[in-house]
């Protein structure tokens, strides 16, 4: 069965919640393997209209390294597993390969359609004003100083400009939730003017309809001075830009699975890596995303003397 863009969104956004499945199948009238078919997704790129079935041009010996990357995703979490992309990325950069990216792409689906597994997603996109910041948790795994850890990846998105930045925390408390952006804001050395979040972050929680933000929040809003909005995780015309931006950040900077001595090492590589795609980066109306920031950039606030500490 397809379903609507937004309703993907939906079942996505809803399992990566933890809402059960079958949950999430009652409440959008959908069957339970449609609601898997689509929680169960992985590669958000959509595929390129393919040529009539054509002999496969070999990818000159390396064929038993992309099958070693593949099986070695088997251990990590479904959400930091190659795309076709990334093995493609991986190849050019670590091996030489000089071939098409769709000889890639049928070489990787052949070796997951073997194992039954495949993706795909869409997402809504909403008008956004310079100035305007959304915020979003995911969840990867890392090695640090030695130790597998389960972390946080706070992503702050500028949708007007497609700018995207993330930092690695250890938890989703009400104190990462004001250090994350803390050290984001650094980056840009601006603060948004809007931000919007998700209600079901440690910020504010929802009760009777109105939102009571946390001492902490308020604490760390009122340095920075920015409007919060929280938006109803349920509104489909709500979604969009983070989501996609969890989902890029995670694939292009944590795959594979990162080994580093320290957690100030870790948001030290996801700072260079968020730079390094922002420079190929472009936003709705084509304009690259590094031309579009410095609206975005003069639509914000000035950052006070010193930075908030939770």
């Amino acid at each position: 069965m397809t379903v609507p863009l937004d309703m993907m969104n939906d079942i996505r956004s809803m399992d990566a919640e933890g809402v059960p499945r079958a949950e999430i199948a009652r409440r959008l009238g959908v069957s339970r393997n449609t609601v898997a078919k689509y929680a169960d997704m992985e590669d958000m790129s959509p595929a390129a209209p393919e040529p009539a079935p054509r002999s496969r041009p070999a990818l000159a010996g390396r064929e038993a390294w992309v099958e070693s990357v593949l099986e070695s995703d088997l251990g990590a979490p479904r959400k930091q597993r190659h795309t076709a992309k990334r093995v493609y990325d991986r190849l050019v950069a670590e091996r030489g390969y000089e071939g098409s990216y769709s000889t890639v792409r049928r070489f990787v689906a052949d070796w997951r359609r073997s194992r039954a597994s495949g993706g795909g997603e869409g997402y809504l996109e909403l008008e956004w004003a310079p100035g305007a910041c959304r915020v979003d948790f995911g969840n990867f795994r890392a090695v640090v100083a030695g130790e597998a850890l389960d972390l946080k990846l706070l992503v702050l998105t500028l949708p007007h400009s497609n700018e995207r930045q993330c930092a690695a925390l250890r938890s989703e408390t009400a104190e990462c939730l004001c250090a994350g952006p803390g050290e984001v804001f650094g980056r840009w050395g601006r603060a948004p003017r809007v931000m919007v979040l998700d209600n079901a972050t440690e910020a504010g929680r929802r009760l009777r309809g109105t939102v009571v933000e946390s001492r902490l929040f308020s604490q760390f809003r009122g340095h920075y001075r920015f409007e919060a909005r929280f938006r109803d995780p349920y509104s489909g015309n709500e979604k969009g830009s983070v989501e996609n931006a969890v989902g890029f950040l995670r694939r292009n900077l944590l795959v594979p699975v990162p080994s580093v001595g320290s957690m100030a090492e870790l948001n030290a590589m996801l700072a260079d890596g968020c730079a390094r795609l922002r420079a190929s980066s472009s936003c709705r109306d084509g304009r690259p995303t590094a031309e579009a920031l410095r609206e975005d950039l003069a639509g914000m606030l000035a950052l006070s003397g010193s930075p908030s500490t939770p």
